[in-house]
């Protein structure tokens, strides 16, 4: 930017160049659009009228910004964006700035820098806590929870085990409290566990410290939908089991959500490709106890 403007000051010096932009910069003038913002920007006319055509351009954007209602009327060549003006040191600047419809959508979705989303759905990263059904009664202890938890952060010390029946939206009420905690830079992250064992098995040599480690240390972790995984020894041991000693001996915070109780996910970890190994299972299961209280939903299935 800085060469612009020495190449337009020097232009300024040449009586003949300078009558023609003053010239152009006059008939501009007769432009409402372009006399309102020229009005606006407090600099002298000799400096204004180098920047005439970049300043015509900018005066046909402010004025689709003025009259615009919403961003999927925005008539400028870049969404959600003026072409604009700045003044900076007796000279202008020109850059591509949001609008406020725009700056309100980055806003509300600033969480996204916040969560982490492992093989999960689009639906859980949109989820908001002011969305949550709430019609059925058989919800609403849950949803209490959850804003209770959200009103007591960080001094809470437990996450939660929700079970209940598929599709009731066990995972969509805790990833809306995770993107709501994101809008006050809280980091969390959420797995979809079947599909992260086979995702972290298939990236041995290439980034599997990096995503085993960051998912041990993550301040807040919700682990959806255990006990939907072909069970296998390595990952009962060799993952889940790291991982939640981890987190408890750190005392992070940590979420499951699950179609099984804690009886049935027993069960279920107990069984593996070397036999029934109740030990290992109820190891896991002590953990989660410490980690979690205990919540069950049974509701409407929303997926029908």
């Amino acid at each position: 930017m800085e060469n612009v403007n020495k190449v337009v000051n020097n232009l300024g010096y040449n009586p003949a160049i300078k009558k023609s932009l003053e010239k152009e910069y006059l008939s501009s003038l007769k432009d409402e659009k372009f006399k309102e913002l020229v009005e606006n920007i407090n600099l002298p006319k000799e400096t204004l009228m180098k920047y005439t055509s970049l300043l015509e351009e900018s005066a046909i954007e402010y004025h689709h910004c003025k009259y615009c209602k919403n961003i999927m009327e925005c008539k400028n060549k870049i969404e959600g964006h003026a072409y604009l003006p700045k003044v900076s040191d007796n000279n202008l600047e020109f850059s591509y700035k949001a609008c406020r419809y725009k700056e309100e959508i980055l806003k509300n979705s600033s969480y996204l820098n916040s969560v982490s989303y492992y093989n999960t759905s689009d639906e859980l990263k949109q989820a908001q806590m002011k969305n949550i059904y709430t019609n059925d009664t058989k919800r609403l202890e849950v949803v209490k929870w959850l804003k209770e938890f959200i009103d007591n952060y960080p001094s809470v010390t437990k996450g939660l085990y929700l079970h209940g029946n598929f599709g009731c939206g066990k995972s969509y009420l805790i990833a809306a409290l995770f993107n709501e905690l994101g809008k006050k830079n809280i980091k969390s992250a959420i797995i979809f566990w079947p599909e992260f064992l086979r995702d972290l098995k298939a990236s041995f040599g290439i980034d599997f410290n990096s995503k085993f480690e960051y998912i041990k240390n993550v301040p807040i972790l919700l682990i959806d939908d255990i006990g939907a995984e072909n069970m296998t020894g390595w990952g009962r041991d060799e993952i889940l089991c790291p991982i939640l000693q981890h987190r408890m001996d750190e005392k992070l915070l940590t979420f499951f959500t699950s179609n099984l109780d804690l009886k049935a996910l027993e069960q279920h970890l107990s069984i593996s490709n070397s036999g029934v190994e109740i030990v290992k299972a109820r190891r896991i299961i002590e953990r989660i106890k410490q980690l979690t209280e205990t919540k069950e939903m049974i509701s409407t299935n929303l997926r029908k």
